[in-house]
């Protein structure tokens, strides 16, 4: 059974900086793609980054270049790294993982840029 357990929401500056984790129980994290997820309210869900098994990245165009998602296969975490935060990027942020079609979600963690 997958769980993903998001860490380091919270409430920042505009401008500012924060580092969501996402550590992931199971063994098949590291043949798993990871990616992003956020929702604002009264919007749907959207994807924010990806990472693939390999490595690779995908960013959605309102973050790309401010953004930056990486992995730790030995620990079995992604990261998300946001920087120059804007009021548009509050929402409640989610971690995915899938592997070979089957998806599993975190629980959210919640991201609120405030000045």
């Amino acid at each position: 059974q997958v769980q993903l357990v998001e860490s380091g929401g919270g409430l920042v500056q505009p401008g500012g900086s924060l580092r969501l984790s996402c550590r992931a129980s199971g063994s098949w994290f590291s043949i798993s793609a990871m990616g992003w997820y956020r929702q604002a309210p009264g919007k749907e869900r959207e994807l924010v980054a990806q990472i693939t098994r390999d490595g690779y990245t995908n960013y959605a165009d309102s973050v790309n270049g401010r953004f930056t998602v990486s992995r730790d296969n030995a620990r079995n975490t992604v990261y998300l790294q946001m920087n120059s935060l804007k009021p548009e990027d509050t929402a409640v942020y989610y971690c995915n993982q899938n592997t070979i079609g089957d998806n599993h979600w975190g629980q959210g963690t919640q991201v609120t840029v405030s000045s």
